[in-house]
Formats: structure tokens, C-alpha cells, sequence
């Protein structure tokens, strides 16, 4: 059975008799569809179609699941099954292959009307959303490997310099100084003992610093822009003073947001020493700082009047770590900050967009996930 689209029902709130749910039917961007228990689809909405790239013609004629990615398909079937046992279906996500053999993710909600053997569902495309979280896994995963190897470093490199500290004290206490008669030696002697001392109470220091920062998760606070700003403009007071940088700032709009203080700073380190690395030669850094809500969601605007980037060469490579982009670059320049200023928003759930010309600067918009 396939319910023609051009079906319409006259009432007395319609006296034209123009079927009005058809039009939202027909020019939603989500996905809709009516599917019957024999698992064939009765009715589409053209989004449907366009973007499982088939015609009507063709969805119509093949069971719904010849389009599920196969690595889907048993938990198609399973909850499809549910479904047929009258139980509503709520966020379902599963693959899709489009013609042009695409794999696309659907958000499904699915409402089953027994009486009639049909299903009315609704899905939303979240493909672009998975890509992200894909991509968040994958530099949480690497990040992850990274900070194990840098701990088993720590530990390693903190345990070889243990032994030959204390065998140096060792010696230093073996030394009967009383038969020593220069004093130069004597002092020698006593210099390099308490170098000793003092660096293994240093290492002692790092150690148990370490195990504590193992056992810290990254916490979420309530940070006031401006605190945090300022904190981080002081402890690069002196290049501010030598660049004769020119900071703009305005968070009215937003004052505060719920993030990690460690990393708010660090972004904003990272992109402030980097708009006065490349400023245009001659020409006095000019930087912008300015929140804002959008939709509900509080952003952080930072802009800049340098160089800027070609952003069809490094478009898929801004964020890369070890990334360079400009051919003045210094021994100092090691790629890394725009790297971390990424990890540290999409770790926390937010999201970073760039946009830039080359000598018009560079725009980023961090939007907080909170």
C-alpha cells in the first residue's frame, strides 16, 4: 500500500480544502516517511530522497533495509522489531549508503500505529555531528597515547636521576672532611653537596606533583572573562610593552562561562602571542577580544589585523599539530599553539571556526559548549 501525496481531507479549520500538514510535509528539511510493517516506505517527503540520492520511484520499490548500511543491519532489524510490538522508537541512530555509496547518519524517531500496520517516522541527518565526534575521539585517543608516554617518561627519566643523586650524597657523606685542610675544597665540597640536596628535593617535588596531577580530572568552573584575560596580559606584560600591542576588549554581552580556567588561559596565550608573532612588518598589533550569545550559545570572538591565511591552502590544516603556515617563521615557532587552543575547545565539547584572508588577518569564533 503506498498513501498517495496528493491526498487531501477537508475541514471545517480548512474551507479551501488545502491539506496544510501536506505543505510541511513537503518542505521540511528533516526526514519523514510512513513505513509499513511489511518494511516497504508508503510516503517520503523529497528530503528523502535527495539525500539518499534515489529516486521516489526506486525507495518505494525495495525494502527499507536494502538502503541500511550493512554494518547496521541486525540492529535495524532488532529495533525495528520493538517497534512492531507497538513500543515507540526515540533517537535511533544508524547508517544509511546513499546511491553514490555515501555513508550517512540518521537520528530516528518512530511513532507505530498498530491499527493501521503503518509507522510514522521522523529523521534527522546528524552525519556532520558524528564526523565531529569521530574527530574529537580520534585527538582525544592520540592525546591520550601522548600523555601516557610523556608520564612513562616522567617516570623513567625521574627514577634514573634518583640512584645517581643518592650515590653522590652517599659519597658526599663518606668524605671525612676533617682531614681536608684547603678551604677551597672544603667549600667545594659543601657547594656541591647541597646542590645535591636541593636537587633531589626538587625531583621529590616534581614526583609527587605528578602523581597529583594524575589524579586530577579537568574541572569545569565559573570564569569571569576578564579575570582570567588580565591574569594572562600580565604575565606577558613585557612583549606586550615591546610590541606596542593595541588590545580591544568588550565582554558585555557575556561575562562569564563554565569552562576549565587552565585551558581558557592557554587559549587565550595561544592566540594572543600568536597575532603579535604575525602582525604585519612595521605595523602595531591590533587584536580584538569580544563575547557574544548567538542562538543561546556564548562565543568568544578573537580577531586580528596581521597577515592572515590563505584559507584554501591550510583550511584543512589550521589546527594540525606541528602545522606552519608562514614563511617567516623563527626557531621559536614549534606549530603547537593553535593545535592545543583546538584540543583544549572540542575536549570540552565546543567548537572553533576561523576565517581569514591573507593580509586582512584572521577571525576565530569559539562557541562553549556550556
Amino acid at each position: 500500500m503506498r498513501l498517495s501525496p496528493m491526498t487531501k481531507n477537508k475541514t471545517t479549520s480548512d474551507p479551501n480544502g488545502i491539506y496544510r500538514f501536506d505543505n510541511f510535509f513537503t518542505i521540511s528539511a528533516d526526514l519523514i516517511c510512513i513505513a509499513g510493517f511489511d518494511g516497504y516506505f508508503k510516503r517520503i517527503n523529497p528530503a528523502v530522497a535527495k539525500l539518499l540520492e534515489y529516486s521516489e520511484e526506486e525507495l518505494y520499490a525495495k525494502p527499507i533495509l536494502d538502503f541500511v548500511f550493512k554494518d547496521d543491519l541486525q540492529a535495524t532489524i532488532e529495533t525495528r522489531e520493538q517497534v512492531y510490538n507497538n513500543k515507540p522508537l526515540l533517537n535511533f541512530e544508524n547508517r544509511y549508503l546513499t546511491k553514490s555509496g555515501k555513508i550517512v547518519w540518521l537520528s530516528w524517531t518512530s511513532m507505530p500505529v498498530e491499527s493501521e500496520q503503518l509507522i510514522y517516522a521522523i529523521a534527522k541527518n546528524i552525519t556532520h555531528k558524528k564526523r565531529i565526534e569521530e574527530e574529537r575521539n580520534l585527538i582525544l585517543t592520540n592525546l591520550t597515547q601522548i600523555n601516557k608516554e610523556l608520564k612513562i617518561l616522567s617516570h623513567k627519566t625521574s627514577h634514573d636521576l634518583k640512584s645517581p643523586i643518592n650515590n653522590m650524597l652517599s659519597v658526599f657523606n663518606l668524605i671525612d672532611v676533617s682531614k681536608i685542610n684547603d678551604p677551597e675544597t672544603l667549600e667545594l665540597i659543601e657547594v656541591l653537596k647541597l646542590t645535591s640536596e636541593n636537587l633531589k628535593e626538587t625531583l621529590n617535588d616534581s614526583i609527587d606533583q605528578l602523581i597529583e596531577n594524575e589524579n586530577v580530572n579537568t574541572q569545569l568552573t565559573d570564569i569571569n572573562l576578564k579575570t582570567a584575560l588580565e591574569e594572562v596580559l600580565l604575565s606577558i606584560n613585557s612583549l606586550l610593552e615591546d610590541s606596542k600591542a593595541i588590545i580591544n576588549i568588550d565582554f558585555s554581552e557575556v561575562q562569564n562561562i563554565i569552562f576549565n580556567k587552565a585551558y581558557l588561559k592557554s587559549i587565550f596565550l595561544n592566540l594572543i602571542t600568536n597575532s603579535i608573532k604575525y602582525a604585519k612588518p612595521e605595523q602595531v598589533p591590533c587584536i580584538t577580544i569580544k563575547s557574544q550569545k548567538t542562538n543561546g550559545i556564548k562565543q568568544l570572538i578573537f580577531s586580528d589585523e596581521g597577515i592572515g591565511f590563505d584559507m584554501d591552502k591550510v583550511k584543512d590544516k589550521i589546527f594540525g599539530l606541528y602545522e606552519k603556515f608562514h614563511g617567516n617563521e623563527d626557531c621559536t615557532s614549534n606549530g603547537i599553539g593553535l593545535y592545543l587552543v583546538y584540543n583544549h575547545i572540542s575536549s570540552l565539547g565546543g567548537r572553533i571556526a576561523v576565517e581569514s584572508k591573507l593580509d586582512e588577518g584572521a577571525t576565530f569564533t569559539i562557541s562553549f559548549k556550556y
